[in-house]
């Protein structure tokens, strides 16, 4: 079984649109509260919440975070920048799992996988302090060797590989050059003792082809899921995401 973490950053998104001038983050008119959703999507079968608590707060905020980690009945999986500020604030929060990104203002979503390469002290040094913590801690990369050996190298117990590049393929003549690129990661994180994850650009279409990857643990999955929901609600759009990702199950 493949495990799917429903990632609710667009659903902060779009409560933000709206109240972001209030100040509040819940309660009185402030709507959609992502707390709720997280917990529609967990009753639905998600294996996971997963959110990112960006530098400049343009969605998820602290109070969502803290309220998540009391309210979720499954595992909070938070993602953020390695900073000294987000190892803070880790340390204090004690997700269930962590998973480093990088950050550009500029963009809408995480977009690209993180440098372990060029940044590897910056890496050691949020691992150094996680995983003692009890939070084990992925890092968010590109399926090319050089980053993947340095998170082994690094030890990371978890990696993402970024799906990103393979999703904006589409039916080009790339797709199957980009999903060789994410097969051969795969297997090569596990070759070196790594848990494999991945996520970035998963839809209701590529789902059949990227479940196939081998050795996947989790799959985290937002911008496609709640989408959908504005269509269909969260339980179903959850239901049938997990349906594609595990056929037959």
């Amino acid at each position: 079984m493949i495990l799917l973490g429903v990632n609710i950053d667009h659903c902060a998104t779009l409560r933000q649109a709206r109240y972001r001038e209030t100040g509040r983050a819940a309660g009185g008119n402030v709507e959609p509260d992502p707390v709720a959703l997280a917990q529609v999507a967990e009753r639905a079968g998600a294996d996971g919440i997963t959110v990112h608590l960006r530098e400049d707060r343009r969605h998820i905020q602290e109070r969502d975070v803290w309220r998540l980690r009391e309210c979720i009945a499954t595992r909070l999986n938070l993602e953020m920048a390695c900073t000294p500020a987000m190892i803070e604030f880790a340390l204090k929060l004690k997700p269930d799992s962590a998973c480093l990104v990088p950050e550009n203002r500029r963009e809408v979503t995480t977009e690209g996988g993180l440098d372990v390469v060029a940044n590897e002290a910056r890496v050691r040094a949020v691992i150094a302090a996680l995983v003692p913590a009890g939070i084990p801690t992925s890092l968010f990369i590109s399926p090319d060797e050089a980053q993947i050996e340095a998170a082994a190298r690094l030890r990371s117990p978890w990696i993402e590989l970024h799906t990103g590049s393979y999703a904006e393929a589409g039916a080009t003549p790339q797709r199957q050059p980009e999903f060789d690129r994410l097969r051969r990661g795969a297997a090569l994180a596990h070759q070196l003792g790594l848990v494999v994850n991945a996520g970035h650009g998963i839809n209701y279409v590529n789902i059949a082809a990227v479940r196939t990857l081998p050795h996947l643990h989790e799959l985290n999955i937002g911008h496609a899921i709640i989408s959908r929901a504005v269509f269909t609600g969260i339980e179903e759009a959850v239901r049938a995401m997990k349906a594609r990702m595990n056929p037959g199950s």
